[in-house]
Parts: C-alpha cells; structure tokens; sequence
C-alpha cells in the first residue's frame, strides 16, 4: 500500500498550515495581555470620558435629593412670585426654603441657612433641659473656631454667643441668627431672585438640568451630551 502523504500531499500540507495557524494564535493569545496592559492614548481619552460622566451623573442625582429646586419644579408661578415680595416671605415656606437651600449649595454658603433653621428648632425646645445639649451642637457645628460648618460672625456677636453657651437660654443664638439673616437677605437672596432656576418657575417653565459649579473645574454634564464611550477599554 502506498504512502498515504504521497498519494494526498495536500494533507501534509494542511496538517503544516495548522501547525502554523496554532502557533500564530499562540503567540497572539500571550501577547494580547501585555498590549491591554498598555492603553493607548486614545483609550485613556475614552477612559476619561466616561468617568467624567459617571461623577457628574452622580452629583446630579444628589442634587436631586429631597430638600433641593427639584422639587420646586411643582411650584406655581404665582406662587414663585410670591417668593420675590420679601425674604422672609421666601423663607416662610416650605417649597421656597427648599429652593434657596438648593441655590446656596450651588454657591458653597449653604451652612448660612442650616444654622438659621438650626436655631429655629432650637427655639422650639419644650424644656430648659434640651436647651444645653442642643446649644452645645450649634456651637460646635457652626460656631466655635474651625467649626466644620463655621459661619461668618463679627467678632462681638461671637463673643457674647460663646460666653453664654454653658448657662443657654431660648434667645442664646438670636443675636448670631440676626446676622447671618441679613447677610443671606442682602447677599445670598437678591442673587437668587436673579438666578435662571427661580426665573424659570417664575414664567412656568419646568427648570432643567442644574449647572453643576465646581470649584476645580468649568464643564457641565452637558459638555458630555453625544459623546459615545468606547466601552471596550473596560
């Protein structure tokens, strides 16, 4: 019987070509980790891209928590003109409270209107008895030197509020709220009236996404809109 390779030499032939295809994809298989290790500049771009995303979609679900000018956006114009009469009138409602305390973190000043509704509810203490624990919080929060919360108090007001901090009674804070009123009232308020959000209830619009402003950088979320991520880096 002859040889079977001399009567179908292709086979010989197709059995080298596999031996050959098998070590290409071999060496392609050992390499490919090695290049993956090593993006390219391109890749690192889209890399980039998406984590900037994912931080800024994740900022703008935390502006969306209670407590924000999300939930103004059911607020009637009427009622958001009503706002513009007074400060006090502004502050008097639950709708507008919500949405200059939404405004303020846009400007990093937002312990201004904690402490103010902090001494609200210190006021509304029942007892001499949850008088001191609850002093004693506000000043460390807001008040005391390097407080994490520290307001921005004339060196007299702070003075008298420290001083009477151990011995606290219902008008302890009054002083100190008074201030940090008129600041919010004469700064922080005519430049809400003036600010796109409260401008947009006002003419009955739905407000749209909040301009997130950043300290570190300019962009928005918007500056992402259409850009499509290479997920294949990941």
């Amino acid at each position: 019987m002859e040889n079977p390779l001399l009567l179908f030499p292709q086979l010989n032939i197709s059995a080298s070509k596999d031996k050959s295809y098998y070590k290409v994809m071999k060496s392609t298989v050992k390499e490919e980790p090695h290049k993956a290790s090593k993006p390219g500049a391109k890749q690192k771009r889209n890399r980039l891209s998406l984590l900037l995303q994912k931080s800024e979609f994740h900022e703008g679900d935390h502006l969306g928590k209670p407590g924000n000018l999300t939930k103004a956006a059911s607020v009637s114009p009427e009622e958001a003109v009503k706002w513009g009469e007074s400060f006090d009138k502004l502050l008097s409602e639950k709708a507008g409270l919500d949405a200059f305390t939404k405004f303020l973190k846009t400007e990093f000043s937002e312990e201004n209107i904690e402490f103010w509704i902090a001494c609200e509810d210190y006021k509304k203490s029942k007892t001499a008895h949850e008088l001191l624990p609850k002093a004693k919080t506000i000043y460390k929060t807001f008040i005391q030197k390097d407080a994490p919360k520290e307001v921005n108090l004339d060196f007299q007001t702070k003075e008298v509020t420290s001083q009477n901090i151990e011995q606290p009674i219902i008008t302890t804070f009054d002083a100190a709220q008074n201030t940090v009123y008129r600041l919010m009232e004469q700064d922080s308020y005519p430049r809400f009236l003036r600010s796109d959000p409260y401008l947009n209830l006002v003419k009955g619009r739905n407000p749209s996404r909040p301009t997130l402003r950043r300290r570190s950088r300019s962009f928005t979320v918007n500056d992402f809109q259409g850009v499509r991520p290479d997920f294949t880096v990941w």
